[in-house]
């Protein structure tokens, strides 16, 4: 009896499921679907899963600068790679000093670090620390200093490493390893699980990043894909709006600004899509663990 009614739970669970993943499956196949359909069958009949009239053109808007997106994939995946990298081990680093109960000032620097979650001085102030003080404007490192340290990834990172046994610390220590070498030979393998789950976090936040790039950088060659999409749409936007003329109306009644909003949802996302699966397995264990005490 107690087994009929545990297949009974598991198969409504199951269902249960079924049907979420079907829910957020649905907006992603009507994203691609509105990419692939004209703009009068979206303003007639809106968004649907199977496009009534089959159509590249929002792709081939999108990449009649095919040699400037592809540019511009390649300084979004290489400030990807190289900013998650350096801000998992500024994170990390951070993260650790707070657990170290015999460092001085230690509860200072927690709270120092809690402030900035709670209050910043403003896009102005920020703009000139980076542009005069930093020097950051139109580089590469313009796109990724400003974003590397993250108070809410290191205190993620910080309450994993408070539920690593100090006696292993403690071990490590008599046999003569200092703190570097600890971080470095321990506390990073066992903490895999949290840095995968904040490695994927800043991933996303480098990808979809556009901000930065339009208030710190003018060089075109080192523009995002997030921006250059941005003012493509954007573009497309301002010429539908602001025909007056005849011929102007009719070459703007031909370009599918809902298509290539759609279009371009779909290649920003896809790469960064393949990446989860990747580190989906360390997701929910890196969230939960330190955040539960017991």
């Amino acid at each position: 009896m107690a087994s009929k009614k545990m297949d009974v739970t598991q198969a409504c669970l199951l269902a249960i499921v079924s049907i979420l993943c079907i829910l957020c499956i649905i907006p992603f196949l009507m994203v691609i679907s509105g990419s692939l359909s004209t703009e009068k069958d979206i303003v007639d009949y809106g968004y649907t899963l199977i496009p009534k009239h089959l159509t590249l053109l929002s792709y081939k808007v999108l990449l009649l600068g095919s040699g400037r997106i592809l540019d511009a994939y390649g300084v979004t995946v290489l400030v990807t790679a190289i900013g998650t990298v350096l801000a998992l081990l500024v994170n990390s680093m951070g993260a650790y000093v707070l657990t170290r109960k015999a460092l001085k000032y230690r509860n200072i620097l927690s709270v120092y670090a809690l402030i900035t979650l709670l209050f910043n001085g403003g896009m102005v102030p920020w703009y000139f620390v980076c542009v005069n003080y930093l020097h950051l404007q139109d580089s590469l490192l313009a796109l990724i200093l400003p974003a590397l340290g993250n108070a809410f990834n290191m205190y993620l990172v910080r309450n994993y490493m408070l539920s690593v046994p100090e006696e292993i610390y403690e071990s490590a220590k008599m046999d003569g390893a200092g703190d570097l070498k600890y971080f470095f030979r321990f506390m990073l393998p066992l903490s895999k699980p949290v840095l995968a789950t904040v490695g994927l976090f800043t991933a996303l936040a480098y990808w979809n990043d556009w901000f930065i790039a339009l208030m710190l950088v003018n060089k075109q060659e080192l523009q995002p894909l997030q921006l250059i999409l941005r003012t493509i749409v954007s573009n497309i936007e301002f010429v539908k709006n602001s025909g007056n003329a005849m011929d102007i109306q009719r070459l703007t009644a031909q370009l599918p600004s809902e298509g290539i909003k759609m279009a371009a949802t779909v290649i920003t996302i896809g790469p960064i899509v393949f990446l989860y699966p990747f580190v989906q397995k360390y997701f929910v264990k890196g969230i939960m663990i330190g955040a539960v005490k017991g």
